[in-house]
C-alpha cells in the first residue's frame, strides 16, 4: 500500500491492522461463556435457593440507590446482599468482592450470581432467575427488573458465575 503523493509503502498502516486483529482474536479468548442450567422438570430447588429467588423477585420494581441493600432502594450488590440475607447467607458487600471471593460455577443455576465488568473488575452483579433470565438493579433511575441473558450487552461483558447457596 502506497501514501497518495508517495512511492513509499505505508508500513505503519500494516503493523496497525495487525496489531488490531491480533488484540480482537486476544480479546475473544479470553471472553467465557454465560452457561446456564434449569432445573430438569420434577427437580427441586434448595430451600435457600428458593429464598433467594423469592426475595430477588418480591424486590423486582424497588428503586436503584446506590449502596442500597434495602426495599426502599438496592444495587446491585446490595440486591444480591438482600437476597442471600433472607436465605441466612453472608456475601461481601461489593460487586467485586463477590466475584473475588465466592466458589466460582461452571454453570449458573437458578439463584447463582452473574458478574459482568472489564476483565479486571467486577462492576454488575445479578441473580439468575432461571430460563434466561437475571434479576437485577440496572443503575440510577431504573428499578430492580428481569433481563434476558441472550442479549449482546450481557454476553460480551460477562466474566464468570457464583453458587454461595446450596
Amino acid at each position: 500500500m502506497a501514501i497518495a503523493g508517495s512511492s513509499r509503502p505505508c508500513h505503519g498502516q500494516g503493523r496497525l491492522v495487525a496489531l488490531l486483529l491480533t488484540l480482537m482474536l486476544l480479546a475473544g479468548c479470553a471472553s467465557r461463556d454465560l452457561a446456564t442450567q434449569d432445573p430438569r422438570p420434577g427437580e427441586g430447588l434448595s430451600i435457600e435457593r428458593a429464598l433467594i429467588l423469592a426475595t430477588a423477585e418480591g424486590a423486582l420494581g424497588t428503586p436503584y440507590r446506590f449502596g442500597g441493600n434495602s426495599p426502599e432502594g438496592l444495587d446491585c450488590s446490595g440486591l444480591v446482599e438482600l437476597a442471600y440475607r433472607s436465605a441466612g447467607i453472608p456475601v461481601p458487600r461489593t460487586a467485586d468482592d463477590q466475584f473475588r471471593t465466592l466458589p466460582e460455577a461452571r454453570q449458573a443455576r437458578p439463584g447463582d450470581l452473574l458478574f459482568f465488568g472489564d476483565r479486571r473488575k467486577a462492576t454488575h452483579v445479578g441473580i439468575y432467575r432461571g430460563d434466561g433470565q437475571m434479576i437485577h438493579a440496572p443503575g440510577s433511575g431504573r428499578k430492580v427488573v428481569s433481563v434476558p441473558l441472550d442479549v449482546a450487552y450481557w454476553q460480551d461483558r460477562f466474566l464468570g458465575a457464583a453458587s454461595p447457596a446450596p
